[in-house]
């Protein structure tokens, strides 16, 4: 029989198990692989005193054994079946040799390769939750002695646990990418509908974070006591990165609204302006015609007066139509414009039928008087209503609760500090201070984007210095735009 263990020899194995559970319980929360894999790997080394371990994941599709992380080696992939962990992963059975250049599974080429010399090898397999082998932990080199039964057994028990958390964690990954490629569709959707603003969100997604991560290497001033967790900054992206989803519930012809007048609607008008033309000279042929008739040689000096009433007629109505298409540019309309119009708007013109018709629509006299930018009042509102599309839309997707403000914080960004923003004319204490970090990026990216039909790109301190105005104003936070300035955040976004 085998003599009883000793209070040392237990003390030190309840050691060990006490390890393998405190282990177990970090592998459970942990969901980043990296950290996972090497949380196991300094657990499996300290369990079994190893001098080092690798481990090896069963890629099932490739039929490879893969490790992000081997200590001392750097990543391996081997073919499964192929040395001594492609055999634990494919047969499921344990390997413990006492002499590893005996054994003729062992790879002698991965010595050579890194100058380490490897003794004794214990190789166990790591079964996952499906009942398959879904990796392989290998411990290399017993400091004292080589690898026991018990050393086999703590390091099946733990390969046990740190299967189930690595099965966890690349699942984890899986959904991680899978949404990450549902966020870059949704943002390719919305961009397509507007190829000039081709970038945007992903710059202000840039710029947001940036601006969340400085804000949190500071030790003074006003924004010192403002600190984003990890999750924090990865909800803040997403909601940056989706600040604009609602746009594909707005009418396209609205959204790439490049002037006042839709392309349909002024090629119409210059139709009119070609048919008032070709009434003036109609209208003064005729005359000419008849002069001829009547006075004969004698009409030369009347005739010409009419030509030369004919050429200012024509003069006119080419200075006016030069005028409306000025007016047609999102641009403000100088003084005495809107009085203009309305006068162009009396001038009547034959309508071929026996009638007239005015030579600008009451429509047009209107909308061309629209007296900043492109949009009227109901346009206006319409793209403004991008925001509540965009609450509704991301409100139906079933957020994870690290996730769950991405909704309320995109709902927000177009809110101003003193009320005067939209959908909800929020003030400042209601609008989340992520919100506020994405209101500074988006307006700073829509200043200095590249030239769009409605407008022209502006330099950088043009930009800044129309943010500093909103931001003194008390539309824009100060504090905020203060660290955006001071740290240069900026810059990551601009071509230099």
């Amino acid at each position: 029989m085998t003599e009883a263990a000793g209070p040392a020899e237990l003390m030190r194995r309840v050691d060990k198990l006490s390890a393998i559970l405190d282990v177990a319980k970090a592998m459970t929360a942990q969901r980043d692989l990296d950290r996972l894999l090497d949380l196991i790997l300094t657990a499996a080394t300290r369990v079994v005193d190893a001098d080092r371990c690798s481990l090896f994941i069963v890629d099932r599709e490739r039929l490879e054994l893969w490790t992000k992380i081997a200590q001392g080696t750097g990543e391996i992939r081997i073919p499964l079946g192929t040395g001594i962990a492609g055999y634990v992963a494919q047969t499921g059975a344990t390997v413990n040799i006492a002499d590893a250049y005996a054994d003729p599974r062992f790879n002698r080429n991965v010595d050579l390769s890194t100058g380490y010399r490897t003794r004794n090898i214990l190789c166990v397999p790591m079964w996952g939750v499906s009942g398959e082998v879904s990796g392989v932990l290998q411990a290399l080199n017993k400091r004292d002695g080589g690898f026991t039964s018990e050393d086999e057994e703590l390091l099946v028990a733990l390969g046990g646990q740190a299967a189930a958390s690595i099965d966890n964690a690349l699942l984890h990954e899986e959904i991680n990418r899978l949404f990450e490629g549902f966020v870059n569709a949704s943002v390719l959707a919305i961009e397509s509908r507007d190829p000039t603003t081709a970038g945007h969100s992903s710059r202000v997604a840039t710029l947001t974070v940036g601006l969340a991560e400085t804000l949190n290497a500071l030790g003074s001033g006003a924004c010192a006591d403002l600190r984003f967790s990890r999750e924090e900054i990865n909800e803040l992206r997403y909601a940056s990165l989706l600040h604009d989803f609602g746009k594909v519930g707005v009418r396209e012809p609205v959204l790439v609204k490049a002037n006042k007048l839709y392309p349909f609607e002024l090629e119409s008008l210059q139709l009119r302006f070609e048919l008032a033309r070709a009434r003036l000279e109609s209208d003064s042929y005729r005359r000419q015609r008849d002069l001829l008739q009547r006075q004969g040689e004698q009409a030369s000096a009347a005739v010409a007066e009419e030509e030369r009433k004919l050429e200012g007629a024509r003069q006119e109505l080419d200075e006016i139509l030069e005028f409306v298409h000025a007016c047609n540019r999102p641009a403000v309309l100088a003084t005495g414009g809107f009085e203009r119009l309305a006068e162009i708007g009396k001038h009547a013109i034959p309508d071929g039928r026996g009638g007239t018709k005015p030579l600008l629509t009451e429509y047009e006299v209107r909308t061309l008087a629209i007296p900043k930018g492109s949009l009227s009042d109901e346009e206006r509102k319409e793209i403004e209503s991008h925001v509540t599309w965009t609450f509704r839309f991301l409100s139906q997707i079933p957020w994870t609760r690290n996730l769950r403000r991405v909704p309320e914080i995109a709902h927000a960004h177009h809110e101003k500090l003193d009320g005067t923003g939209y959908p909800r004319n929020l003030t400042k204490p209601q609008i989340p201070v992520q919100s506020r970090l994405i209101a500074i990026s988006d307006v700073f990216d829509a200043l200095t984007a590249s030239d769009r039909p409605y407008k022209k790109a502006l330099p950088c301190e043009l930009a800044l210095d129309i943010l500093r105005r909103e931001a003194d104003g008390g539309q824009l936070d100060k504090d905020l735009f203060q660290v955006f300035v001071e740290a240069r955040i900026y810059e990551r976004v601009l071509k230099r």
